[in-house]
């Protein structure tokens, strides 16, 4: 009883395991159309699985400096007590 059970879980985890398994870029061909679009763009070319921002373009990171300055900015201005009170007072 024991070794069927054994053999089940076996085979449920092989079965499953592939669907937690990073997808690799395909090694299809593009066809000669979508070859020649890909050349002529200028816009940068995306790994598959990344995260795009709406607009289609990178933003640059903040310092820690700059983050510090919006959340004493937030502060004085009132933003700050609002949120707290409106959004996070549950």
């Amino acid at each position: 009883m024991k070794t069927l059970m054994i053999a089940i879980a076996f085979v449920g985890a092989t079965a499953t395991a592939s669907a937690f398994a990073q997808s690799s870029p395909s090694t299809t061909q593009q066809p000669a159309a979508a070859t020649q679009m890909a050349q002529n763009s200028s816009a940068a070319v995306q790994q598959d699985g990344q995260w795009v921002p709406p607009d289609g373009e990178a933003s640059a990171g903040k310092t820690r400096a700059q983050v510090y300055q919006e959340l004493v900015h937030a502060e004085q201005d009132g933003e700050l007590n609002y949120l707290n009170s409106t959004i996070y007072a549950h």
